[in-house]
């Protein structure tokens, strides 16, 4: 696909959240004209708030390390899984595969801090950003192809605006591909969230007091219990809809309540909190698109796939994929091609990572999988298993995968995130 001749900027993004953000930052930097269209006014609200190691890669490359380690949100150095009956294992520290001084520290952030904070380095980097403006349609020419946008601005008026690439970082939205009808669920991956906030609860001390807490509960549910700063923790119940509200239950307070009074550990931590704020609930969140990229399209973060966030994997995704995204598009853009062939690499890569992460998260739900006695059958398993845990997604895994196999049976991996090539450009 020959770029037009001229068009108002080089890149549109819709979406300001970490996906969209970081690519726009990186794209500026490379010099591109670059716009970038979010529907709300930051900072605003959203969860996914536990960063795994592997975020550091890309905040490196965003230039933004220095700026996080002096920040106040709240260092994290290992993840703890908790038994129904109370029992916790040892926590998985991840000093014991990577530099304490780099990867082995991470954070556990306030959203709407952390994804203003992105933000606004993308604008301090060049690209031009318009928050409170609607994307309402995308720009087609005569062959289909996307050229650009319609945009609802903040005072109502209806501007279309054209680009060589248009980027979809809508998140879990997924404007173009649930327009185009590409956006598919996982197989099984089909469960309810509720969450919430507790002041003043208990928190571990020392290296611990920023660990995210994974507390199972009886069919193959969990607990989310992650340490912010301003002595807050956030708490959420993760499980099949049918569970949450077996009995009639419908509230998700009370869901919640039940869930914490019949978990030993949750109930301990939280008796001496008190909880704030409102009560949120989502469910049928795990989704994947079809295709990653079409002529003038290409889908990043969420948008391209949301996998359950058992393992908070979704910022380093977003994160990797807006690097993986930026680095294709400035070299199609500098070719003067945006062919979708183009970006079939980029799509290729954050398969592997989403699918490796995905046959840990299909295990982690299994009745018949732990990971006590995958260690106790396999104990050089457990290295594998922290590095998958801390993000290093990109890696060939296979000897973990027949050795969990030994307990449980893995999903084949998705047909999904190729480009869609008209025949004509084949």
């Amino acid at each position: 696909m020959v770029m037009p001749a001229s068009s108002d900027y080089d890149v549109i993004i819709i979406g300001g959240g970490p996906a969209g953000a970081a690519t726009g930052s990186l794209l500026a930097e490379y010099g591109h004209r670059v716009l970038i269209l979010e529907r709300e006014k930051f900072p605003r609200y959203h969860v996914g708030e536990s960063l795994i190691p592997f975020t550091f890669g890309p905040l490196e490359r965003l230039g933004l390390v220095e700026r996080m380690k002096a920040s106040h949100f709240q260092k994290k150095y290992s993840v703890m899984f908790v038994q129904p009956d109370g029992k916790r294992s040892q926590p998985f520290y991840f000093h014991t595969r990577y530099d304490i001084n780099t990867v082995a520290q991470t954070w556990q952030v306030l959203r709407s801090e952390f994804d203003e904070m992105l933000l606004r380095h993308a604008a301090e980097h060049g690209a031009e950003v318009r928050e409170e403006c609607t994307v309402t349609a995308l720009l087609r020419d005569a062959d289909e192809a996307v050229t650009g946008v319609t945009v609802k601005n903040a005072d109502g008026t209806l501007q279309e605006i054209t680009a060589h690439l248009t980027i979809d970082a809508t998140g879990k939205e997924a404007f173009a591909s649930n327009r185009l009808g590409w956006r598919l669920p996982d197989p099984k991956l089909n469960k309810v969230a509720v969450w919430t906030y507790y002041q003043g609860a208990v928190r571990q001390s020392g290296i611990d007091e920023g660990t995210t807490t994974v507390a199972a509960i009886p069919e193959k549910g969990w607990f989310w219990h992650i340490p912010q700063h301003g002595d807050r923790i956030s708490v959420g119940v993760v499980a099949e809809g049918k569970y949450l509200s077996r009995d009639g239950v419908r509230d998700p307070k009370a869901m919640m309540d039940r869930e914490i009074e019949n978990n030993p550990w949750m109930r301990e931590h939280l008796a001496t909190g008190q909880q704030v704020g409102e009560y949120w609930i989502t469910s049928e969140y795990s989704r994947h698109s079809k295709y990653g990229s079409s002529p003038g399209l290409l889908l990043v973060g969420d948008a391209f796939a949301f996998l359950d966030p058992v393992f908070s994997s979704g910022v380093m995704l977003a994160l990797k994929s807006a690097v993986l995204a930026a680095d294709a598009v400035h070299e199609a853009l500098e070719a003067g091609d945006v062919s979708p062939q183009r970006f079939a690499g980029y799509g290729a890569a954050i398969r592997v990572s989403v699918e490796n992460m995905r046959k840990l998260v299909y295990a982690f739900y299994d009745p018949n999988f732990s990971f006590k006695d995958l260690i106790m059958r396999f104990p050089e398993a457990g290295a594998a298993v922290t590095d998958c845990l801390s993000g290093d997604l990109g890696r060939d895994y296979s000897v973990l995968w027949a050795q969990i196999s030994e307990f449980v049976d893995l999903p084949s991996d998705l047909p999904y995130g190729a480009p869609l090539v008209p025949h004509a450009m084949a």
